[in-house]
């Protein structure tokens, strides 16, 4: 009985140790974000170690085990009508309000995270987030289930994106659903925030016939527009892993800074085992001819807030890697990075809503945003949340129900309830 006694002790002790972490004080419910946490590491380790076996990719194992939890998650809103179809190839749901009648009812294309790799849009808690807009805005939603990594890397996602958004903006196709033209947002929330803020960018530039961009040229042009645009912390630019945020947030779940940057090498089919590189910035380090004008665009020091960024300080090394840039031009591409889109496009994006957490790596990617947004003239509404962590909206349902994401949802709807 002692010896059960004791190994029940040293267990319980082991388990405590793996799960507990120190967290930032002002964090919304620290423990379960501990359980949160842990239980992500643990995916992560055996996703890991299934790959350094060479039994199968990292992210099909962790999107396996994503699969397995959500589809545990019980629907809600059931008074919806659903459609899975195509858009111009491009695997969609529509979430529909069950009874329609003679009045056109606004939308929201609904494009979700899990750095380009991870994600499953048609069941859990982003089936929920979408059946949520969709009922208390009397919208049609549609959510977008492009391909993700290690099936294809970019552009790829952003271009399944970027067609169902204009199918689905095809004022025939509106007229088909009942959408107002005129009444049309996009949303996404992390890498989805990424997606969503690229698409935003070339849809609102679509029409102004500038040949001479073949980057940004487009023979989509002619359907409706986006009034509207919510980007839920954001992930826009990989330039800078040491930015006051991720200095700062380093170590916070459940997005830790090497995590993110191993998701911008998958995302762009770069060589892995630059992560440290990357991680000391040495990739924008001496390369002044490629980096030089994009500098001002991602200088965290003069776009934050001094109290946010405290003691933290800009690191660009004198010696490095430049070629990185050279060899992963995509780095430098604004449908990647929309961060670093030339200012004649920012002006001509929808006004905006961007919610940002005092405890996520990507946090002054956010803000960066909004000031660059601002000076472009666009109207921005900013939402920061002391207490909130990255991915909290997807943990605002069963079984974490985490206060801070319910709270981010209702704000962001009500948002839009208002304005769209």
């Amino acid at each position: 009985m002692k010896l059960l006694c004791g190994g029940t002790l040293i267990f319980t002790l082991a388990v405590s140790y793996y799960i507990y972490m120190p967290l930032p004080a002002t964090v919304s419910e620290p423990w379960k974000l501990m359980l949160v946490g842990a239980t992500f590491r643990t995916a992560t380790h055996l996703a890991d170690l299934s790959h350094s076996l060479g039994l199968t990719h990292h992210v099909r194992v962790l999107s396996l085990a994503i699969k397995g939890f959500e589809s545990l998650v019980p629907v809600e809103f059931e008074e919806l009508q659903m459609e899975d179809t195509q858009f111009r190839g491009v695997q969609v749901r529509v979430y529909m309000p069950q009874h329609r009648d003679s009045t056109l009812r606004r939308a929201v294309v609904f494009i979700h995270g899990g750095g380009w790799a991870l994600g499953v849009p048609k069941v859990g808690s982003y089936d929920i987030l979408c059946r949520m807009m969709a009922a208390k805005l009397n919208a049609v939603v549609v959510t977008v289930d492009y391909r993700m990594v290690p099936d294809v890397r970019f552009p790829v996602q952003y271009e399944d994106c970027l067609e169902a958004a204009r199918h689905f903006l095809q004022r025939d196709v509106l007229a088909h659903y009942s959408v107002d033209p005129e009444r049309v947002a996009v949303c996404g929330d992390s890498a989805g925030g990424n997606l969503a803020a690229a698409v935003a960018q070339q849809i609102s530039y679509d029409d102004r016939g500038e040949d001479d961009d073949d980057t940004r040229n487009s023979s989509g042009g002619g359907g409706a527009k986006f009034k509207l645009q919510v980007l839920i912390y954001p992930v826009l630019q990989p330039l800078d892993f040491n930015t006051a945020s991720y200095q700062q947030n380093w170590g916070v779940p459940i997005l830790y800074r090497d995590l993110m940057a191993r998701y911008w090498l998958e995302y762009l089919g770069a060589d892995a085992s630059l992560l440290h590189t990357i991680l000391l910035n040495n990739h924008t380090a001496l390369d002044e001819s490629q980096f030089s004008p994009h500098r001002s665009k991602i200088d965290w020091t003069s776009m934050i807030p001094e109290h946010m960024r405290k003691q933290y300080r800009a690191i660009f090394p004198w010696t490095g890697s430049p070629s990185i840039l050279q060899d992963i031009p995509a780095m430098l591409d604004p449908r990647a990075a929309p961060l670093i889109a030339e200012q004649d496009i920012l002006k001509t994006v929808p006004c905006t809503y961007i919610m940002t957490c005092e405890h996520d790596v990507l946090r002054d990617d956010g803000m960066m945003y909004v000031r660059r947004l601002e000076l472009a003239g666009v109207s921005v509404t900013h939402r920061h949340y002391d207490d909130c962590f990255h991915g909290c909206v997807s943990f605002a349902f069963w079984p974490s129900y985490f206060s801070v994401g319910i709270r981010a949802i209702d704000d962001y709807i009500a948002w839009l309830h208002t304005h769209l």
